[in-house]
């Protein structure tokens, strides 16, 4: 069914207030029928419901047409996302933001993501063009039909000056082995040797891609996969590490227990046994601009501005100018040693540099 026109106001919220009850829901659940009004006003909600997605909402008639896209608007012209046509909404929604409780319809918390204005530049029952005019949100996109209620968004304008597309994959820069600290302390940032799994996070769309050695290990760790839900509507690309803990310590063995589980059920009862950290500590790409030519202090900056930091998934500290203070700490948890850093060091994908030492306790 595509976007219907021109039938009776009373009918265009019929199927909205059918799916929720006014006495159990924050959201605005007017009696009236809808009244034309300005026809040009947007909103982007930040929806986390069942699953995280954005819904699109666009004046039209008197009501909100609105779109689900579980991936959020797309940056670039390389993809398309895919965008569920769903109920018309009241024009009260263009300001609405709140918890929906659990249990009803679109039972989750939202949040307003983005509003403005948008111009017309087609309008039909299985096409629509509009140009955005947001404080986040600008440009042409075009939404067509595929089948049913299933569209697709593509942006028309290429992306703002400057994008750069997020990798698909970038290799991991590795320290060179050193016998002692660096003599000029204070020019070397310090960090645990973890000795855990060197792992990439991909997190775009309110989703995450984990890479291990080349491989796509997403599937191993579903406690991991939050992540995406959490960081939203931040795009980035995390290097870090996967560890286990035995109590206070890390360990190794404790870690080598999660393999490739050979399904769903078994990755989800071994999270439950033996769960793991994602330990992030570098920055490798953030909203469309890469950040590898960028020094060591610059990208931890900007990643612990990011606040990366859950249940199962953290920041840990860095010492700047601290060598022997980060040896006692490592050896203080056990730890094999620590990795020095300069601290205008870029990062050099796939390298093992001298910009980066490896010191054991």
């Amino acid at each position: 069914m595509g976007v219907r026109q021109n039938y009776p106001m009373s009918d265009r919220l019929d199927e909205y207030r059918r799916k929720r009850d006014a006495r159990r829901t924050p959201e605005p659940v007017p009696p009236d029928r809808p009244k034309p009004a300005s026809d040009n006003r947007f909103v982007i909600q930040q929806h986390h419901a069942r699953s995280l997605h954005w819904d699109v909402r666009l004046e039209r008639d008197g009501v909100l047409v609105s779109f689900a896209v579980p991936r959020g608007l797309p940056r670039d012209q390389a993809r398309n996302h895919l965008a569920k046509h769903t109920e018309d909404q009241p024009l009260e929604y263009l300001d609405f933001s709140g918890t929906i409780p659990a249990g009803e319809y679109g039972g989750g918390r939202m949040t307003i993501h983005d509003r403005g204005t948008y111009e017309t530049g087609k309008w039909r029952d299985d096409e629509i063009g509009v140009t955005f005019h947001g404080d986040r949100t600008s440009g042409r996109y075009i939404f067509f039909q595929t089948s049913g209620n299933d569209w697709m968004v593509r942006r028309m304008d290429p992306p703002e000056p400057g994008w750069e597309p997020m990798p698909d994959t970038v290799e991991p820069m590795l320290p060179t082995a050193a016998a002692g600290l660096p003599p000029d302390d204070a020019a070397w940032a310090y960090e645990m040797s973890w000795g855990g799994r060197r792992t990439q996070a991909y997190v775009s769309g309110g989703r995450v891609r984990l890479v291990s050695g080349g491989a796509d290990v997403t599937g191993w760790y579903p406690e991991l996969r939050p992540i995406g839900d959490a960081t939203a509507p931040i795009e980035v690309v995390l290097d870090g590490e996967i560890v286990a803990f035995d109590g206070p310590n890390v360990s190794p063995d404790r870690l080598a227990k999660r393999r490739e589980p050979r399904d769903a059920a078994a990755g989800r009862r071994a999270a439950d046994r033996t769960p793991v950290q994602f330990l992030a500590y570098d920055l490798l790409w953030l909203e469309g601009h890469g950040t590898t030519t960028v020094g060591y202090v610059q990208r931890r900056e900007l990643l612990d501005g990011l606040g990366v930091a859950g249940d199962h998934w953290q920041t840990p500290p860095y010492f700047p100018g601290g060598g022997e203070f980060a040896m006692d700490a490592a050896a203080a948890q056990g730890l094999a040693g620590v990795v020095a850093k300069r601290l205008d060091s870029p990062y050099v994908p796939g390298r093992r540099s001298k910009l980066w030492l490896l010191v054991d306790v």
